[in-house]
């Protein structure tokens, strides 16, 4: 069998055949040159979106070497875009792109005001980034395949219709997306909400660090625009009943719990040093982190795929707790060298062979650790609980999964 997401990629194209569909869009899974998506000779038009230092032992330490890898998607004589990138990085498309007599151009980000006072469906500055790169790959295409003979991108003072409504309700599950608790939420209104965002890369870390920093501090009409466009949510209560947990909520004090984990290829050193201190100076800083496993071990093809093992090996946990201590530590400006951390075994039921810490906490499981953050607001009925889940996709979604039943 070939690997899995060369397995989905086949499945798509067969799919996309099969079904005759009059366009198709393909977000590359790793990189660019070696990727399975790459097997399409001549596409209408490419992208390449913001890069960063991500599976850096795959693509390499540099920012120009990653960009030689991702400019692997270019073909002889189709067009191509990007956004904004550092020296290093745009240097390296520009040359990839001239040896293959590609037209290489840079869009510009889009002009909030064209949105006919709407706001863009996704949250986050860098979105205004992201739907620049999308407005010139979409319109290219309209333009190459005879849809349209106007050219938008030099024209970015009006936006056709359908465009603009596009942007206003785009939706993308597990990035800068809150969903209270429906199990607390029949119990008490946004008492436990969890704001989830998959950042897995310094950079995006940043990104997440400042979204959730904002949201917290109430501004959620706007951040469910997906509800408000909608009419309704699927990943969360009404666009109305979030309003009122907010209104609810803001008379009570709110405590900020991070919930946390990344795969071992990711370098935690990197990742909660720059969430933390983004975070802080926003003056936000979070009572307790919590690490666990991911649930979701769905990552191979044929039938010997299966659930994890009963015996979870913590030790990847166990280290991103040490990290944490050592962070938090220092941010307070404690000495961390040399610092014996206290490891209290805790028996209790509902937190059964969890590893507590002065500053956080390892769960054996994830439904274990989302069973204490319930238990802890129902102990504490005067304040609210905001959950701030990263470091993973995958957690995101094990995440998706609980809270929503």
């Amino acid at each position: 069998m070939p690997t899995y997401f060369r397995f989905l990629a086949l499945l798509a194209f067969k799919i996309f055949a099969a079904e005759q569909v009059d366009v198709a869009i393909l977000e590359v899974g790793l990189g660019g040159k070696y990727d399975a998506t790459n097997v399409v000779e001549n596409p209408v038009v490419c992208g390449i979106a913001s890069l960063g230092y991500d599976h850096m032992e795959i693509l390499g330490n540099t920012l120009g070497q990653i960009a030689g890898e991702k400019a692997g998607i270019f073909k002889r004589g189709v067009p191509a875009f990007t956004v904004p990138q550092p020296d290093e990085a745009m240097l390296v498309l520009e040359e990839k792109a001239s040896e293959l007599d590609v037209h290489l151009e840079v869009a510009a980000p889009l002009d909030a005001s064209v949105l006919s006072g709407l706001h863009l469906g996704l949250e986050g500055e860098h979105q205004y980034i992201n739907a620049g790169l999308a407005i010139a790959l979409c319109s290219t295409w309209l333009q190459r395949t005879g849809h349209v003979e106007i050219n938008y991108l030099k024209e970015m003072t009006h936006l056709p219709e359908q465009f603009v409504k596009g942007l206003a309700t785009a939706a993308l599950q597990g990035r800068a997306q809150i969903v209270p608790d429906q199990l607390i939420e029949s119990e008490s209104l946004g008492d436990l909400v969890f704001y989830l965002d998959g950042a897995h890369s310094p950079e995006s870390m940043d990104v997440c660090a400042k979204w959730f920093s904002l949201a917290i501090k109430g501004d959620y009409k706007q951040h469910n625009s997906y509800a408000s466009n909608h009419g309704h949510n699927e990943l969360g209560p009404s666009h109305d009943s979030v309003e009122i947990s907010h209104h609810e909520a803001s008379k009570k004090s709110s405590t900020q719990f991070l919930l946390f984990n990344c795969m071992s290829v990711r370098d935690p050193e990197l990742l909660l040093p720059r969430l933390v201190r983004a975070c802080a100076s926003h003056g936000v800083h979070f009572q307790k982190a919590l690490f666990v496993p991911n649930v979701s071990v769905y990552y191979k093809v044929g039938t010997s795929a299966s659930t994890a093992d009963t015996q979870v090996d913590l030790s990847w946990q166990l280290t991103l707790q040490r990290i944490w201590e050592n962070l938090v530590r220092g941010e307070k400006g404690n000495d961390v060298k040399n610092t014996d951390h206290t490891y209290e075994e805790v028996t209790d039921d509902l937190e059964k062979g969890a590893q507590s810490c002065e500053n956080s906490k390892v769960f054996p499981s994830l439904p274990v650790a989302i069973n204490w953050l319930r238990d802890t607001v129902r102990k504490n009925r005067s304040g609210r609980s905001q959950v701030l889940v990263t470091g993973s996709l995958h957690l995101v979604g094990d995440v998706l999964r609980l809270v929503k039943k």
